[in-house]
């Protein structure tokens, strides 16, 4: 009798917390964007390949292999040779004009026949870092296969002992935002979870309802899943729509995965998440408060959990302290499942020990709750 009337107070309570998160158009505003335009401008903003990059070229040989050499550059990767002379090369590199300028001595081509080494200089604006090392890496590819096709009409070197043949798998076309779309998906379930669920126990206290909810037949327990669960499904529906339609109809990302095992590992994340939330807000006294415990805690769970670089390059001391975050687990099964399509029978562990840690926070935020109701009944 007990049991079905708390999860009949859970239940009315939930339906209060979506009531409320209607009412809020500034949440409400926040949530369509974070699965929508932000996950777009995420995906295509930041481009982690070489696309468009501006070079320029100091031509001293007029050889129809540097020619050939000039030609050899085009769009998407680079714009058209900017063909200057030696005296622009300073003036264009300090302006920014130019991310790459490629010189090719006097004598090039005759040295190239002779067989010897002719150096071909290359400056880069160090300056944007991912692309000066991309980039480097492709002039050298593109200037090497146009010298050994000219010679030997093959763009491989004889001099290669070996053929490596790469196999891409997963992103076979190595495009950039098909990573980025996904991993905004995945940051914002734990952005959202937090700060949705944190902001309605705060609000609750800044309007002088939980009052009105302690003086009620409830308990902490009840007050904190009902809070969780309705936050949690507009998170879901959230998640949803920005795989169904950003990711997969706007970006045009395939999903490799089973869509209803991600969610069901993401609503168990919710669990952990919104728990974090919970505990977040027992600590602040007021919303300026959260926001800045909000940032402490949100930066660290995104960079560190594996979402943004691989943790195995990261400090050994970092891994270890990061196994406590539910964050680390949740984006290890979620690159399984939508990456690599990864089933149950691979994800479980993970899915174990993320349910273990969102217990233990839940069972943290919890003690938190009570302490916060004993004071305020005191």
């Amino acid at each position: 009798m007990m049991r079905w009337a708390s999860l009949a107070n859970i239940y009315r309570l939930g339906l209060k917390e979506l009531k409320s998160l209607w009412a809020d158009k500034t949440l409400l505003i926040l949530i369509c964007w974070a699965f929508s335009g932000a996950i777009y401008t995420a995906a295509t903003g930041a481009s982690q390949e070489l696309r468009n990059a501006p070079i320029a070229i100091v031509d001293e040989d007029q050889s129809p292999l540097s020619r050939r050499l000039v030609d050899a550059f085009y769009p998407p990767y680079f714009r058209a040779p900017a063909r200057i002379g030696m005296a622009e090369v300073d003036a264009g590199m300090d302006t920014g004009r130019y991310n790459f300028v490629l010189i090719i001595p006097p004598r090039f081509e005759q040295d190239v026949v002779r067989g010897r080494t002719p150096e071909l200089q290359l400056n880069i604006d160090a300056t944007i870092m991912t692309q000066a090392f991309i980039g480097a890496t492709y002039i050298k590819s593109i200037a090497l296969g146009e010298v050994n096709e000219y010679l030997s009409g093959s763009r491989e070197s004889a001099a290669t002992p070996i053929v490596l043949t790469p196999r891409v798998r997963f992103n076979p076309n190595l495009v950039g935002y098909w990573f980025g779309g996904v991993m905004e998906v995945i940051n914002n379930v734990t952005m959202l979870t937090i700060i949705l669920v944190g902001a309605a126990f705060l609000r609750e206290r800044e309007h002088g309802t939980l009052e009105h909810l302690l003086v009620m037949p409830l308990t902490p327990f009840e007050i904190m899943m009902a809070k969780i669960w309705a936050n949690g499904l507009a998170v879901l529906c959230g998640v949803s729509f920005a795989l169904l339609v950003m990711v997969e109809q706007v970006l045009a990302v395939p999903i490799a995965g089973s869509l209803p095992l991600f969610l069901a590992a993401a609503a168990c994340y919710l669990f952990a998440a919104a728990s974090i939330g919970i505990f977040l807000g027992t600590l602040a006294r007021s919303m300026p408060q959260f926001g800045l415990l909000v940032i402490l805690c949100i930066i660290p769970l995104l960079l560190l959990s594996g979402g943004v670089s691989p943790r195995e390059s990261m400090p050994e001391l970092v891994q270890n302290l990061m196994l406590a975050a539910p964050t680390t687990y949740f984006v290890r099964l979620a690159q399984g499942i939508l990456y690599r399509g990864a089933g149950f029978d691979m994800v479980w562990p993970d899915l174990a020990w993320m349910g273990a840690v969102g217990a233990a926070f839940f069972g943290l935020a919890l003690v938190r709750f009570r302490a916060a109701v004993a004071g305020a009944q005191g």
